[in-house]
């Protein structure tokens, strides 16, 4: 029998917050290509906002890897993130009439902030395993995310279908399998008290990535209550 790796362990724990993302209306509706153009729209803002500190985290750790190998593999990571996925955010927003600089002058807002500062305060403050366990839900989950609405068929919609074969990519995948083994090869003959702690970061990163395609669903910036 296969034994269960503990990147495997960490998603199978968190099923049901990757089923409640896979059937958000959001996600559902790139998927069959009926989501609306201004929720898009929004939800591209603000992923541009959240890849710049993405892109900030990758970069951090490129410093904090003990090995050539692995500041190689973060610096790949990086450049994938700037260079293709970041441009894939541009070329779509310049054909909705949205320039670079409108993109770059985006406000986070309160989900975008909150998921970013959980990010970068992990790779200051944390280890090489630890920014791995909070990077993985959205590394990972957008492959995820992607391979499972190509296989259900592409939307007529072009700007759709881009998005969904762009994180279907094996490219992608590839890169994204790199942080799996990574993960795995840490947890080795570790304490549960380690891979608990890795746990949480994953689960909380994995959260917030069901509260981004929810904050785009609706386009809120802050609660109306305090929303200026």
């Amino acid at each position: 029998m296969t034994k269960t790796s503990f990147y495997q362990e960490m998603r199978q724990k968190s099923d049901p917050v990757w089923q409640a993302i896979f059937n958000h209306p959001f996600v559902a509706g790139i998927g069959d290509g009926t989501l609306s153009q201004d929720r898009f729209e929004f939800y591209l803002k603000q992923d541009y906002i959240y890849l710049i500190d993405f892109s900030r985290v990758f970069a951090l750790a490129t410093a904090k890897s003990p090995q050539l190998s692995e500041m190689a593999y973060f610096a790949t990571l990086l450049n994938a993130t700037l260079n293709m996925e970041m441009d894939l955010h541009r070329r779509t927003c310049a054909a909705f009439g949205i320039s670079e600089k409108e993109l770059e002058q985006t406000a986070a807002s309160m989900i975008t902030l909150s998921y970013t500062n959980l990010l970068n305060r992990t790779c200051y403050e944390g280890n090489l395993a630890d920014v791995l366990a909070v990077l993985l839900p959205c590394a990972a989950g957008y492959i995820e995310i992607g391979q499972k609405l190509k296989s259900a068929g592409l939307p007529e919609n072009q700007f759709y279908q881009d998005w969904i074969n762009t994180y279907a990519s094996q490219d992608f995948a590839d890169l994204t399998q790199w942080l799996k083994d990574k993960m795995d090869e840490y947890a080795e003959n570790t304490s549960e008290r380690y891979k608990s702690r890795w746990f949480n970061f994953y689960l909380t990163s994995a959260r917030f990535e069901y509260l981004f395609f929810d904050m785009s669903w609706k386009k809120e910036m802050w609660p109306s209550e305090i929303a200026l």
